[in-house]
């Protein structure tokens, strides 16, 4: 079971890469959070333990339902409803991403006798998370699509950290979901003012920016 959730995740993270609709994206990483959760759900030993009970809020409350309603919140202000003119096209970040996958989940089964603690599905599904969203972040130019490929990666963290041992720490948990938290939060309110300012969210518009009073 936990093998199929994990494979489901692999499915979103390259559904992400192929997709140009914003409205997607959000609901792709809400289903991130509640796969998440359902691996850690099958994983738990004891689910009334204080440690499963934070990672649950984590992942089903945060990450599935209150950071997809404040990006659909900031999605609803702005008039840009899906990724235009990306640095690469949609195929061809699916067949990169797809590559990405592959390979992470290959080099992981290699070299899974030498890190005896590493369960490969996890690390090498895990890795390639984080280095997809590192490539949609780069090749894509909407501000909020940026915002969305950091929530993935995020997202590939917390599967890896579960790749190499059973239970984080709780000051661990506390410091990811924080950093979460400031990030999009901060990067959300960015974005407002960005469109409040601009027709577009996209990250050419920053290059326009200038300090106040400059005459050049």
């Amino acid at each position: 079971m936990i093998g199929s959730l994990i494979l489901l995740f692999a499915l979103t993270t390259l559904y992400m890469s192929a997709t140009s609709r914003i409205k997607a994206y959000i609901k792709i990483v809400s289903l991130q959070g509640v796969i998440l959760f359902l691996i850690l759900f099958f994983r738990a030993d004891n689910i009334f333990s204080l440690n499963f009970i934070f990672l649950a809020v984590e992942t089903l409350l945060v990450k599935a339902v209150v950071i997809p309603l404040f990006l659909s919140n900031v999605l609803g202000k702005s008039a840009v409803l899906r990724e235009s003119d990306p640095r690469i096209p949609n195929f061809y970040s699916l067949v990169i991403s797809s590559l990405v996958l592959f390979s992470g989940f290959i080099i992981s089964n290699l070299h899974s006798d030498i890190f005896e603690q590493i369960t490969p599905l996890y690390f090498g599904i895990s890795i390639s998370t984080i280095f997809i969203s590192l490539f949609i972040i780069t090749s894509k130019k909407n501000i909020l699509t940026h915002v969305v490929g950091y929530i993935m990666m995020e997202n590939g963290i917390f599967l890896l950290s579960l790749s190499v041992a059973k239970e984080m720490p709780m000051v661990v948990n506390m410091g990811v979901l924080l950093d979460l938290f400031i990030a999009v939060f901060i990067l959300g309110l960015f974005i407002s003012k960005i469109n409040s300012a601009f027709e577009e969210t996209n990250i050419h518009s920053l290059t326009s920016l200038k300090d106040y009073g400059d005459d050049d």
